[in-house]
């Protein structure tokens, strides 16, 4: 009986001591939610965003991990699926800041974006946004980042290109989805005020179909000089890929949730894109900062990175900064309004997104470039030089 109570007492005191241990460990670990597509038609996007953080977490963590008030932490990313849903974003965000208690969770998806805005203020995290729609933040949301710059910011410089050098005729070709309606809604009436005529309008459900015959068959009866398309980077190159098949010989406005690089594998190269603007894909992108980071990831991964690989890299170095400079892991609006002085103090190889600061409403700010493919190559340039 006495050999019993003390391998019981003996056995209380190992589980206590692992308590205090788990305890101990805790307090050196932050927990950072991701909740997307980690499985189904969208799975490989939700992994490529995914993995951005993951890569950044890494280089901290082996790193040594990072300083605040005197004490090192290490980042733990918590990954949930939730098959592009946005309800299943929303559950899986309840339960990381209850069970892992995240000072800040990632969806890569507006619709989740949006149905975690709901309650993400009460439950007291930051939600960080991978979405260009302007209306992530403008409704009043003050722990909300809005991971990459509004598309807005791409409206002008595509116009600039297209019409100039194919003219002032666009059908409007894009998909059925909201994020294309989104991007719809904003570029027709631009286009239209900078003096060009929209002749045909038919939007097409990018996520369903895979022939698209008849509905670009409706709009090229117009006789556009341009077709504006988007919607997921493998539909879209089918539409471009039709169009050409049927004649087409002006150029595309791809919409920023396409990518050229992702489109030329489909198309068989780029040849069938001349002409287009779209988001520079990264692995164009010469400048030093990024091309570091390419260099890394494809080390890593033995594959080249995306875009948005790249903005969650940035966003979690900015995140580990901005928690330095509030002297604070736990308390995510000390930590939100530190974001903007954090991205503008990373250096370049640890902000290859080129993101410089955070507007007073959660939205970066990041220095623009785009595509465009001429001769079968993809050319650089600066938004700016076209006009915003």
């Amino acid at each position: 009986m006495a050999l019993w109570k003390h391998l019981v007492h003996t056995a209380g005191a190992v589980t206590l001591a692992a308590g205090f241990a788990s305890v101990a460990s805790a307090q050196e670990t932050v927990n950072i939610g991701y909740t997307g597509p980690l499985s189904g038609g969208a799975a490989l996007y939700g992994k490529n965003t995914l993995v951005g953080l993951e890569m950044a977490a890494k280089e901290i963590n082996d790193a040594g991990g990072f300083d605040v008030g005197g004490k090192k932490y290490k980042f733990n990313i918590v990954a949930l699926d939730d098959k592009y849903s946005p309800s299943e974003a929303a559950v899986n965000a309840k339960r990381l800041k209850a069970q892992n208690n995240t000072p800040m969770v990632f969806t890569p998806h507006s619709g989740g974006a949006f149905a975690i805005q709901a309650f993400n203020e009460q439950d007291n995290f930051i939600l960080g946004a991978y979405t260009s729609v302007p209306t992530m933040t403008e409704r009043g949301n003050k722990l909300t980042l809005r991971i990459p710059p509004s598309f807005a910011g791409y409206v002008q410089p595509f116009i600039s290109v297209e019409m100039k050098t194919f003219g002032k005729k666009l059908a409007m070709a894009g998909g059925d989805h909201d994020y294309a309606k989104a991007w719809a809604q904003l570029f027709g009436p631009a286009w239209t005020k900078a003096g060009g005529q929209i002749v045909a309008e038919n939007p097409m459900s990018y996520n369903k179909d895979t022939d698209f015959y008849s509905g670009v068959s409706r709009v090229l009866a117009a006789s556009p000089d341009v077709l504006f398309i988007g919607g997921a980077s493998e539909p879209t190159a089918l539409v471009a890929k039709q169009a050409r098949e049927l004649g087409f010989k002006g150029g595309f406005v791809v919409m920023d949730q396409a990518k050229l690089d992702e489109m030329a594998a489909v198309t068989g190269g780029m040849d069938m894109l001349e002409g287009s603007v779209g988001v520079l894909p990264l692995i164009y992108d010469k400048r030093p900062g990024t091309e570091n980071f390419i260099a890394k990831f494809k080390k890593l991964y033995d594959r080249n990175p995306g875009t948005e690989a790249s903005y969650h890299y940035s966003t979690l170095n900015a995140v580990a900064e901005a928690m330095k400079l509030a002297g604070s892991v736990s308390d995510p609006k000390a930590i939100h309004a530190k974001l903007s002085e954090a991205y503008g103090k990373l250096p370049p190889e640890r902000n290859p997104a080129r993101i410089t600061s955070v507007d007073d409403r959660g939205g970066t700010n990041a220095n623009i470039v785009v595509g465009v493919v001429k001769g079968g190559k993809v050319e650089t340039v600066e938004a700016a030089s076209l006009g915003q």
